[in-house]
């Protein structure tokens, strides 16, 4: 684990029904520490499902790509993922592909749980970063700077990759397009957050094409500095649960060029409307808000 970032939380199975005072435990936990992961949760998906409904309302699995064949509130996060939506190189960006899970929403979800089925017995681990320790360490000007500020998030294929039609046609049919505050303030800590999901914020408001490049590039790789960072190991039976409104992450890239399989299973909670130091909320401009499964 590490200074603002990460905890593991033992003692708890999240196979079974939990109390009330349990389920607040852990969202307490996970509100300070962003991050919390859980170890030797053997479950099947339905448990899993039902262990991820405690803590809220679970959205669809995903926006763009759909839920699971049989199960509508899971996304499948396989290895072999990356074939469906296209070929080629990408090419190597600091932040390439760190996220935070589907910021192009009017209100992403608020908090995204993981679980680890078939893991490989070394490489894809996960990472995080911490989005209020990355903003607290920007200058007293540079916050001033952003906090006003606005960008625009929306889905894009990575640079480098060729996309198969398939992958474009399911992007243009669930478009999804928001404005929201380049610092948000946390709904529950009332901390501030840099809210940069480097894969999907492509813009900022207001500012001309070459200075909006300049300060993306500068707080993107900012935002991703190791101090900022906790780095997870998988096993099987492993459970991490994150909060989408301070973090980003970053899916492995190096189980591509393994022979391993990995299969995780993920669940999302419905989230709110991101609101700035201003007191603004985002702005929807193409798209509906994401809704309960």
């Amino acid at each position: 684990m590490a200074m603002t970032i990460g905890a593991e939380i033992h003692g708890i199975d999240l196979t079974k029904p939990l109390k009330d005072a349990a389920v607040e435990e852990i969202w307490q936990a996970l509100v300070d520490w962003k991050v919390v992961f859980f170890r030797d949760q053997s479950m099947d998906n339905d448990a899993f499902i039902a262990m991820s409904r405690q803590f809220g309302d679970l959205t669809p699995g995903h926006h763009v790509y759909g839920g699971h064949k049989k199960w509508n509130e899971l996304y499948w996060v396989a290895k072999d993922r990356r074939k469906t939506r296209g070929s080629g190189e990408l090419l190597y960006l600091p932040w390439q592909g760190w996220h935070t899970d589907v910021t192009p929403a009017i209100n992403p979800p608020k908090v995204s749980i993981l679980r680890g089925e078939i893991v490989p017995p070394y490489g894809g681990d996960t990472m995080w970063t911490d989005l209020n320790a990355a903003y607290e360490a920007l200058s007293p000007v540079m916050r001033e700077f952003i906090d006003g500020l606005r960008g625009v998030h929306y889905y894009a294929p990575k640079a480098g990759i060729k996309p198969n039609k398939d992958y474009l046609d399911q992007m243009k049919d669930n478009l999804i397009i928001t404005e929201h505050p380049l610092v948000r303030v946390h709904p529950e800590s009332g901390k501030r957050v840099l809210y940069i999901s480097p894969t999907f914020l492509h813009e900022i408001k207001g500012l001309s094409p070459t200075e909006s490049t300049a300060l993306l590039d500068l707080l993107k790789t900012h935002a991703v500095r190791p101090e900022f960072t906790v780095r997870f190991k998988w096993e099987p039976g492993s459970i991490a649960m994150w909060d989408n409104r301070s973090t980003a992450h970053m899916a492995p890239r190096d189980i591509w060029a393994s022979d391993f399989d990995r299969d995780f299973y993920r669940t999302t909670l419905v989230g709110d409307v991101p609101v700035g130091v201003d007191g603004e909320e985002s702005t929807a401009i193409e798209g509906k808000p994401l809704v309960a499964a």
